[in-house]
């Protein structure tokens, strides 16, 4: 590929190779690619969306080209990104008309390879324009055709059929290929809600409320990152999901919390908030540049009641007294799989055996904290994932070893009315079709007052 400055497309298909070849994360690559290229803000949303859109969509797309290509394993990489790419805008994207994106197909063909290839592709993609895609239908095993309908590993759909059924699994894996919103939530020791979204609107953003917590809001247009409101320290970019942790803590004034694995301090500045100024939240990472990360949002929100130390959450007994902290939230390293909208390009570095050795963690980070409690305390575990093997799995695993600990029936009376549908007992399972937030898990536990 040639090192000057590249269009959309070119951008796009210099990120997608990356991501492939490199296994690069879209997310972190999206702001260098930017940069690199001198992307205006107008076309920054284009690039966006072809890049995460192909790449959502990548197994359905492979399975529309098959038939039209006669050795794509023969085939150099950066063709089949680019054939993706196209296919992809001929496809989802109406505004692009199908003539304009081949034509640029063509030329990028040309330039990045020479005039045979810019044939080829040009000769593929007339066809599928003039022939059309293949059907699903033609494939008969529900679980394959959730899987190639909606460009998940078929292990992931077997699996997730196994633990939430047929039509519940395609629910979650449809919602998966759309964008996600920005959400944030509203710092209340600063300001209102509605004073908030007064400021937000005033400077053009596109703001709403959000159904699911009375602090949250949501926005429909620009990055809040970039907001006034967000520089003075009246919001944190943080998801619906994830700030239903602070709820199920319940955090009450003058208590001293552990929040084990706190970066980049979402959750930790929640807490923190509602103890208006009182208590103390000790938040841990393992990593001394997160652990700056969560100090500078402490600082940013007005917080003084944060205080962000490097440590290994394993090793926390070294540090730390039995019975210190009146509260304590682990929200625990998992697969991910609750945020595949955000990670488009994880669902297909995913392994089965993965989870196993997550769950490993995840016990010796409870076994690690779990005397830190005191008598009568609450211990919150909860993941960015939706898989019983890291959340319902992992949690009665814990309770059988620790008697001392047990389930906390009284989750449903904290937590915002719109999630008590969804409170089985002791833990909550948020899918992402239920509030097109992040999936989710938590499950609340009490130690015994007795133990």
């Amino acid at each position: 590929m040639n090192k000057q400055r590249k269009n959309v497309r070119e951008a796009a298909l210099d990120m997608l190779e990356s991501v492939e070849k490199n296994q690069a994360y879209s997310n972190l690559l999206l702001n260098s690619i930017i940069s690199k290229n001198q992307i205006s803000t107008k076309d920054t949303g284009l690039l966006t969306e072809l890049v995460y859109g192909t790449l959502q969509r990548k197994m359905t797309l492979d399975y529309y080209l098959s038939p039209f290509i006669k050795n794509a394993k023969k085939m150099q990489n950066w063709v089949l990104q680019l054939l993706r790419l196209t296919l992809y805008q001929m496809l989802y994207l109406d505004r692009i008309p199908a003539r304009a994106a081949i034509f640029e197909a063509v030329e990028i063909a040309k330039r990045n390879g020479h005039k045979g290839i810019g044939g080829m592709v040009n000769g593929v993609l007339r066809s599928i324009q003039r022939e059309g895609v293949p059907s699903l239908d033609s494939i008969k095993d529900k679980a394959e055709r959730i899987s190639i309908e909606t460009s998940h590993p078929l292990w992931l759909v077997k699996r997730w059929i196994d633990q939430f059924g047929a039509e519940k699994t395609r629910e979650l894996c449809l919602i998966n290929l759309l964008p996600p919103v920005q959400t944030a939530r509203v710092n209340l020791t600063k300001t209102t809600r509605e004073e908030c979204m007064d400021l937000l609107t005033h400077e053009n953003f596109a703001v709403e409320e959000s159904p699911m917590l009375p602090e949250a809001i949501r926005c429909l247009k620009g990055n809040l990152a970039n907001s006034g409101a967000f520089k003075s320290g009246l919001l944190t970019i943080q998801d619906e999901s994830s700030m239903l942790a602070a709820y199920a803590l319940g955090a009450e004034k003058d208590e001293q919390i552990l929040d084990a694995c706190a970066a980049p301090g979402g959750k930790s500045t929640h807490i923190a908030e509602k103890l208006e100024g009182s208590g103390k939240v000790i938040s841990l990472d393992l990593h001394g540049h997160k652990v700056k990360l969560i100090a500078k949002n402490a600082e940013r929100l007005g917080l003084q009641n944060i205080e962000p130390r490097e440590m290994d959450s394993r090793k926390v007994q070294m540090y730390f007294e039995k019975g210190t902290f009146d509260r304590i939230l682990l929200d625990a390293p998992c697969s991910g799989l609750g945020v595949l909208r955000r990670k488009p390009d994880m669902k297909y570095s995913k392994r089965e055996e993965d989870l196993d050795r997550l769950q490993e963690i995840q016990l010796s980070l409870l076994d690690s904290v779990a005397p830190l409690l005191k008598q009568g305390g609450k211990l919150v575990y909860s993941t960015c994932t939706i898989d019983h093997r890291e959340n319902e799995d992992t949690v009665l695993s814990f309770l059988s070893k620790h008697s001392e600990y047990e389930p906390d029936h009284s989750l449903a009376e904290r937590m915002p009315e719109s999630t008590r549908p969804f409170i089985n007992g002791f833990y909550t399972h948020i899918l992402p079709q239920y509030f097109g937030s992040d999936g989710f898990y938590i499950a609340s536990m009490n130690r015994k007052a007795d133990d």
